[in-house]
């Protein structure tokens, strides 16, 4: 159907600089956990959101100097010539589709350890480096900041011979350029102290860059639009300052705020367009064009910002990520089937982890060059098989999508009568309300897939699996969270732990209450054990969260939330104890154990909630193995994240009647022997 004319604003041309934007629709730099290691994987990757129509698509941060060396995370380079071809591989690529190339140039500075290069940090001055490392800057003299420039310049010409249409100045966030700009930089020099002198550093590498590229790049500025305060009450008033003393140099401005937790804060804590109110003021102070970000998931939400003035372009890495087809589906009036990115950041934990970056709503993501996957394209069936899937979570709806689009017949039965698995019973608790999405993507593509048949409230058994005697059986029941406490850390069950007071997750999530007060153990260590405390607080029941890690969700430093997961139970009164594991559940009291020292106390527990491990339901699967075609698939082959249940069911239906499944599954890119 046609688009909606309303938007035909979003598809206009914008002007930036020496060239044109076809479309409002921008790529902002990201992160993806691949950087100079595998080319071909992110120029596949960044070539599929141009062909899905991004009109401008960049690197994640590039940097142009050994004494940047991000290692162990993963970043792109443009140290030397050598790394000229990889980026021209990208950048023809998106050029195929008609979309603009940006490189975002990138110094750390004290953000950077240099592990891998060995080269000694620098800095404005002398202080830690890296992110816990025991390492310092050396303070920058008037020779270093002549080298620096001269590679930030010659990195703009390699960026120029591959191709790419913008060229940035990355001035915010916690790198080198935003450490001259900080009050705390107060050198005795032309570089620091005064205002002036602390934003020389970024206007010379603009005039320096303009002049490097000349009229065949634009040249864009990162800049940060906050230096503090809280969430809904940012400090603009020295960046605004700023940002006038440089207003028209470059031809792009790409606006964020000082919190990076809240930048890209996940959906739990950050609302959609969250940046609005800190960086509305930018298009006061400049005519030129300007790019932003707030994980924009709704088109009546870029419309209006784009509308009001706030942003010239809808600037986006999570919803590019989580639909790379997203600015076509609004040409061609498709906007109930965009891929709503949900928030949880999984895809910022390929970064964190250094692998390529992955997501919970899109399973082709990164899998574009080394498995052939597109977002929107899927192999018709080799067969006129009739295949069974027996459970509706995250898993088993992808694989009856997937399975529907490659034009099998399949009956989808689900135990309950609401559709969705964990993420119908997880988008219930406090801030997860967006997880609900999987759910809903999926049932809204079912709707359109008349090969797809669904039966909620149905029960299977083995009996009745042979009687409707499809050609394949895909079991896709879960797992259940386990009662008895064992773990990551206990292997055996805990004195006490089959008390009728003894509960799991699943209990919770199906409305249990426990009797106050509660002991919360956590050893699964990402989001529920956190977010099933605060539930328990908003019921008034007091809770003792109880972890053998040393913070709260510990694993959700990998999607930059841990931070704001311990303030939040901290400020709904949670009492802590990290550190410490179950020892034993006894009559009305829980025994604690240190898990450093093995000290033991003792805590009034009136309930004990188990967050720990889960065991597969997969009896099912058992029953039926070895007399019919049977697989399973999510949790209930290997419990893990929404993704990765996700991921398992869509590679089940890309991969039937594929063939003997190689020993490696994807293309390997490697270093090789000379």
């Amino acid at each position: 159907m046609p688009r909606d004319p309303r938007f035909d604003i979003l598809f206009e041309p914008v002007q930036i600089g020496p060239v044109t934007a076809p479309n409002r629709f921008y790529q902002v730099p990201h992160c993806t956990g691949i950087g100079y290691n595998r080319p071909q994987t992110l120029a596949s990757l960044r070539a599929t959101k141009a062909e899905g129509g991004w009109g401008t698509v960049c690197t994640e941060y590039c940097s142009i100097h050994a004494s940047s060396d991000d290692d162990p995370f993963p970043s792109a380079t443009l140290w030397d010539d050598e790394d000229i071809r990889s980026h021209a591989l990208m950048v023809e690529q998106v050029h195929e589709h008609g979309s603009l190339a940006g490189v975002e140039l990138w110094h750390g500075g004290a953000a950077s350890a240099n592990h891998y290069s060995r080269e000694s940090p620098i800095g404005v001055f002398s202080r830690p480096a890296g992110v816990w490392d025991p390492v310092q800057t050396r303070r920058m003299d008037k020779q270093d900041i002549r080298e620096y420039k001269r590679w930030h310049r010659e990195a703009a010409k390699r960026a120029q011979q591959a191709g790419f249409d913008i060229v940035y100045v990355y001035a915010c966030h916690w790198y080198l350029l935003r450490q001259f700009l900080l009050p705390a930089n107060q050198r005795s020099d032309e570089y620091g102290g005064s205002l002036e002198n602390r934003v020389r550093l970024v206007r010379e590498l603009i005039e320096e860059t303009k002049e490097a590229v000349g009229d065949t790049c634009a040249v864009a500025v990162r800049f940060s639009a906050s230096d503090g305060g809280t969430d809904d009450a940012q400090t603009t008033e020295e960046p605004r300052a700023q940002l006038e003393m440089l207003a028209e140099l470059p031809d792009l401005w790409d606006i964020t705020v000082n919190d990076y937790t809240w930048e890209m804060g996940t959906s739990r804590f950050v609302p959609e367009a969250g940046l609005e109110k800190a960086m509305k003021w930018v298009k006061n102070v400049t005519t030129k064009p300007v790019v932003s970000v707030g994980r924009f998931t709704s088109p009546e939400t870029m419309l209006r910002l784009v509308r009001e003035g706030t942003i010239d372009l809808v600037g986006a890495a999570r919803p590019s990520i989580a639909d790379p087809f997203l600015p076509n589906k609004i040409a061609e009036g498709r906007d109930d089937e965009i891929r709503e990115c949900i928030g949880c950041n999984i895809c910022y934990s390929g970064d964190q982890t250094g692998t390529p970056i992955r997501c919970t709503q899109n399973p082709t993501m990164s899998e574009e060059w080394r498995k052939g996957w597109h977002p929107e394209r899927i192999e018709p069936k080799r067969s006129e098989s009739r295949i069974l899937i027996v459970g509706s979570g995250p898993a088993g709806l992808e694989a009856a999508v997937a399975l529907g689009k490659r034009g099998y017949d399949v009956t989808l039965t689900e135990a309950r009568n609401e559709l969705g698995g964990r993420v119908a019973l997880e988008s219930a608790l406090p801030g997860l309300a967006s997880y609900a999405r999987v759910r809903d993507w999926r049932l809204t593509m079912l709707d359109k897939l008349d090969n797809v048949v669904v039966y909620p409230g149905s029960t299977v058994d083995e009996e009745q699996v042979f009687e409707f005697a499809p050609d394949h059986v895909v079991i896709a029941t879960g797992a259940k969270w386990r009662q008895e406490g064992t773990g990551r850390w206990l292997e055996d069950p805990v004195p006490g732990w089959d008390r009728d007071t003894v509960l799991t997750a699943d209990d919770i999530l199906a409305g249990t209450v426990p009797e106050g007060p509660v002991v919360l153990y956590d050893d699964d260590h990402y989001y529920l054990g956190g977010v099933i405390a605060e539930k328990l607080r908003q019921l008034g029941i007091a809770v003792t969260l109880v972890t053998p890690a040393n913070e709260v969700s510990t694993w959700t430093t990998h999607t930059d939330e841990q931070h704001r997961i311990q303030a939040r139970v901290l400020e709904a009164g949670v009492r802590l104890s990290t550190g410490t594991t179950l020892a034993a559940i006894g009559e009305g009291v829980v025994s604690l154990e240190c898990v450093y020292t093995g000290s033991t106390r003792e805590v009034e527990a009136g309930g004990v909630v188990m967050v720990t491990s889960r065991k597969p339901n997969d009896s099912l699967f058992h029953a039926l193995d070895g007399r019919t075609s049977v697989a399973r698939i999510g949790d209930c082959y290997a419990p893990g994240t929404i993704a990765t249940s996700v991921y398992s069911g869509h590679q089940y239906a890309r991969e039937l009647d594929g063939g003997t499944v190689a020993d490696v599954r994807f293309l390997r890119e490697r270093a090789t022997a000379p």
